[in-house]
């Protein structure tokens, strides 16, 4: 199969599954295609009993009180569960509460990480100043380093192994069951930030212990909802999560859930496309001859390519960018500023096309495979016109000027 077919052919397959997500039950007299919304802070109950019965459910997904989730977020949790091929899901406030929440819970002092170092800078810094003051110790490891290297890294502390793959700015993929065997080896959990791979890669059928989602991004799609969410696999883990995010008043707001619900329906059609767009505006942007190289996990020249294909179904609309070295910070800056299809935005997922710089002041990234090269940047491919995004990035370049 090429690379070209296998980016869109996961997305496809799972269009089916997420029509039928979270759909009511069926009711006298008909029933409404969507879930209906629930909006609510305190919930009656007509015996004291009943309310004593329900406050002993908080694992089951029970509709107890605003603060523990309404009925429009325990619909949603199922259907992510069930599209990670988990068994339990817990909705946060965002994609940085998925990441925080599940090492607040299964973390305590004394204890130490594991962390890429090429992470999501915002779960870069939760590490270096939050669990740092709370007596947890973090060790970042090259995202592509061998079994061997990772090994020398783990102290009888360890708890969590944390992967993200592929990097949100460097693209490497990791290998995901390696990883799991390491972890499991040294009675740690593997986590994985699984944003880019949510629907093409099956986290649970790899090893993962806690699997963790920006629902910001493709399961919205529309660039108006902050939300997150971590699915495990195992009544313990739930437990422990559940319990958690109960005391970090950690949730969604019911509009949101409702939102995000309603953009999984189309999280197939969007990304089958999307995907497409990004792969053949990258194939194109390697033939020019001011980019070194492309960092798409779909391309040969990628760093983890084989590992993408033995592990994924699909591939993402976001993609990087590497600039020859005679190239400029500023220049490309001024070329971004001359673009007209691409926002400068720092998210994605969306409808929308995206452009943001990973090197420079910006952003700390892992620099192991652009040694040597230009400035870089990050792509996030919309459903816009390809030949409008094409053209434009062709005008944009000729703003990039070599160092004198």
């Amino acid at each position: 199969m090429t690379s070209g077919n296998q980016v869109a052919r996961g997305w496809q397959k799972l269009s089916s599954t997420l029509v039928s997500q979270a759909r009511p039950a069926g009711q006298k007299g008909g029933t409404s295609i969507n879930y209906p919304l629930t909006r609510g802070s305190t919930v009656v109950f007509p015996t004291l009993e009943d309310f004593r019965h329900k406050g002993r459910e908080r694992y089951n997904h029970e509709y107890i009180y605003g603060a523990m989730g309404t009925p429009t977020q325990h619909e949603l949790e199922k259907a992510i569960a069930t599209l990670e091929g988990g068994k339990d899901c817990q909705v946060v406030s965002s994609g940085l509460a998925a990441c925080t929440v599940p090492l607040l819970a299964f973390m305590k002092a004394g204890d130490h990480l594991l962390l890429p170092d090429s992470v999501y800078s915002p779960t870069r810094r939760f590490a270096e100043n939050t669990l740092k003051r709370f007596g947890v110790e973090t060790t970042f490891y090259p995202p592509q380093a061998d079994s061997k290297t990772l090994q020398a890294l783990f102290k009888p502390t360890t708890r969590i192994l944390f992967t993200e793959s592929p990097g949100s700015h460097t693209f490497e993929v990791q290998d995901i069951p390696m990883l799991a065997r390491l972890a499991h080896e040294n009675d740690a959990l593997l986590m994985l930030d699984n944003t880019w791979g949510f629907g093409i890669f099956a986290p649970f059928e790899h090893g993962v212990d806690v699997s963790i989602q920006a629902l910001t991004k493709y399961a919205s799609g529309h660039s108006d909802v902050i939300a997150g969410a971590i699915t495990v696999n195992t009544t313990e883990h739930w437990h422990v999560l559940r319990d958690a995010a109960i005391e970090l008043g950690q949730l969604a707001g019911p509009d949101d859930c409702w939102l995000t619900l309603r953009g999984l329906r189309t999280m197939g059609v969007r990304l089958a496309h999307q995907s497409q767009a990004a792969l053949q505006l990258a194939e194109w942007l390697q033939t020019r001859p001011e980019v070194e190289t492309v960092l798409h996990p779909a391309l040969p020249t990628c760093p983890g390519h084989e590992l993408w294909k033995r592990d994924f179904t699909g591939a993402g609309s976001l993609f990087g960018v590497v600039l020859k070295a005679g190239y400029t910070q500023e220049s490309m800056e001024t070329m971004i500023d001359a673009l007209q299809f691409f926002g400068i935005g720092a998210s994605w997922g969306g409808y929308e096309s995206l452009i943001l710089p990973t090197s420079g002041s910006l952003t700390r990234t892992h620099e192991a495979s652009t040694d040597g090269a230009g400035p870089s940047f990050r792509l996030q491919i919309g459903l816009e016109n390809l030949e409008d995004l094409q053209a434009d990035l062709e005008k944009a370049f000729s703003h990039l000027s070599l160092k004198r």
